[in-house]
């Protein structure tokens, strides 16, 4: 048995020794927000319909990068700021985490409807109107799209995080056989705010609509879509529009969240 002082002075040694070990730093997150086309519901796939954010953390080294879904379905760029969804995720910011937002299927709706009232404006501009919220029974300053876009990735840049907007996901709505796009509206004002705001960009629903045309309509229906549903995706479009969220990351220029890639089969 060594002696008291012996002890003692072990014990202190032990105790410094621990105390200045280098701290393994957290690791980064992904944050992901948007709609249900990217977390249908609790994102388990009820009804058979998923979103893309459920499939993405396979195109990842996940044990150097956490994934948190946040989005939620029924969503717009106004209401997951106004529903304090936002809130949420920009708390728990820090530098060197990464936010990928996909929004636009619910901001063509109502501005004050007894729905959801959860419209905006349609452009990338500066215009806003007041109006009176039925649902929140308060008056509210509605502005547009790009807007909102462009205070997401501000305040997630002030945070220290790397920001990627991807443009929506086409629906299966297609016209002289080819698939519906959004390249002069919420596509255009989504690759517009991202541009102002210095964040990064990936046009995913030219990538994805790139890909349905290829396949041609009667194959996308009956592959990626049930008869049911022309916006949410079944399990096989969430997983082909995942891919493409990865490979958009993938061809980005010196964007950092690309280190986390998993490497490519083969």
């Amino acid at each position: 048995m060594p002696p008291k002082g012996l002890g003692i002075l072990l014990a202190f040694f032990l105790f410094f020794s621990l105390a200045f070990l280098p701290k393994e730093r957290p690791k980064p997150t992904l944050y992901l927000i948007g709609d249900s086309t990217v977390k249908n519901g609790k994102g388990n796939g009820d009804g058979g319909l998923w979103g893309w954010g459920a499939f993405l953390p396979a195109h990842f080294d996940t044990t150097r990068l956490a994934i948190r879904n946040a989005a939620l379905g029924g969503t717009s760029s106004r209401t997951f700021r106004t529903k304090g969804l936002w809130a949420d995720v920009q708390a728990k910011l820090k530098p060197g985490d990464f936010v990928i937002m996909q929004f636009g299927h619910n901001d063509n709706n109502p501005l004050a409807d007894t729905a959801r009232a959860r419209g905006t404006i349609r452009s990338n501009g500066d215009e806003s109107e007041e109006i009176y919220n039925p649902i929140t029974k308060q008056q509210e300053v509605v502005h547009s799209y790009g807007w909102y876009l462009r205070q997401y990735i501000a305040e997630a840049k002030a945070k220290g995080a790397t920001v990627i907007v991807c443009s929506l996901i086409p629906r299966n709505q297609w016209q002289d056989g080819k698939v519906k796009r959004a390249s002069t509206d919420y596509g255009r004002w989504a690759a517009e705010a991202a541009k102002q705001g210095g964040a990064f960009y990936i046009d995913l629903n030219s990538r994805v609509a790139d890909k349905y045309d290829a396949e041609g309509e009667q194959k996308v229906r009956a592959t990626y879509f049930n008869a049911q549903d022309h916006t949410h995706t079944i399990e096989a479009g969430a997983k082909l529009n995942a891919a493409v969220v990865a490979e958009g990351i993938r061809d980005l220029k010196k964007c950092p969240l690309q280190k986390y890639l998993a490497k490519k089969a083969g």
